[in-house]
């Protein structure tokens, strides 16, 4: 059975801009969870860590997807992934660290 046609850049665009808002949405209860357990994680700038996790998951989540389109992405798949995350540092910086 064939894979469905590859999404286009617009609608992969569209779901990572819906994996960094869910993340986002996160936020609140990742900071707390790493204020509960400062001893263990050891992490001296929540906002900078939580920061690293948003693009983290947005990253994976654009890889990981277009993976189930079709093979492993390949460099330039996985570049404008990078590219499409990095487009929308802007926003997910303000949206933590404000």
């Amino acid at each position: 059975m064939p894979k469905s046609k590859s999404m286009n850049e617009d609608q992969l665009e569209e779901v990572i801009i819906q994996v960094i808002n869910g993340a986002v949405a996160t936020i609140p209860s990742y900071l707390e969870e790493i204020k509960e357990n400062k001893e263990t994680l050891k992490v001296e700038n929540p906002q900078e860590f939580v920061y690293g996790v948003v693009l983290g998951m947005a990253l994976g989540m654009g890889g990981a997807i277009l993976s189930s389109q079709k093979e492993i992405p390949t460099t330039e798949d996985q570049m404008m992934i990078r590219d499409i995350v990095y487009k929308h540092i802007p926003d997910i910086r303000e949206r933590i660290f404000n």
